[in-house]
């Protein structure tokens, strides 16, 4: 039965520390992007995201290019 003056104080004290984390967690936007970490595992990461070499399209080598044989 002593044991309750000890375990309900420290109780109410961590309770009031989480409260205070809880507040404190949202005051500082922890749950701002509820969504962006679920999104970003899903997203592929084999592919660099800058390429090492330059990928050109051929068409647009084709309208580039002089054209020859037309003056």
């Amino acid at each position: 039965m002593t044991v309750l003056y000890l375990f309900v104080p420290l109780s109410m004290v961590i309770a009031g520390i989480l409260v205070w984390a809880a507040f404190w967690a949202i005051k500082n936007n922890q749950y701002e992007d509820l969504e962006g970490p679920a999104h970003r595992i899903l997203m592929d990461d084999d592919d660099p995201r800058i390429p090492t070499q330059p990928h050109v399209n051929e068409a647009a080598k084709a309208e580039t290019k002089p054209l020859q044989g037309k003056s």
